[in-house]
């Protein structure tokens, strides 16, 4: 059934993976040349910073992230099928641990484009993703104790 408590993380399991998408994951100020700095899901903004053209393809993170929310929503729908819910479990965890990868990743390669003594902040789009892979964990763990039941009423009969 939809109203189940794994319904609701795998709901806002979905909200945070499409957060990530509107907001800023990593930032980065050099107070001396006014130089700005801001990783987002599809690409850094630069204010006074001209980027060169090889930083690869960062539109990556929002894919995964938009990916992964509808792998999360699909899985609400599959309640019938506990065991089909486990998988997409399972590939949604590859799916946000890749986003985390991904926005580490180019976050590294933006600290290197501005002063390197200054240390860029992480964003709360980037803590969003770790908050995904608790409430896949917690969803994963009720529809486990779901198929535990229903397997214990079988015997039952």
């Amino acid at each position: 059934m939809i109203q189940r408590i794994q319904s609701v993380f795998l709901l806002l399991l979905a909200l945070a993976m499409l957060s990530v998408l509107a907001l800023p994951l990593w930032h980065k100020i050099d107070g001396l040349t006014n130089q700005e700095l801001t990783l987002t899901a599809f690409g850094f903004e630069a204010k006074g910073l001209q980027l060169p053209a090889n930083m690869g393809p960062i539109w990556v993170i929002g894919l995964l992230a938009l990916t992964s929310a509808a792998v999360a929503i699909y899985e609400i729908f599959q309640f019938r099928n506990r065991l089909k819910q486990l998988l997409l479990g399972s590939v949604n965890l590859l799916l946000i641990t890749a986003t985390l990868g991904a926005a580490f990743y180019f976050s590294t390669k933006g600290e290197q484009l501005l002063n390197l003594k200054l240390e860029g902040k992480a964003q709360a789009g980037f803590y969003l993703p770790t908050l995904g892979l608790l409430l896949n964990l917690l969803a994963n763990r009720f529809i486990r104790r779901d198929e535990q039941l229903v397997r214990s009423a079988d015997r039952l009969r």
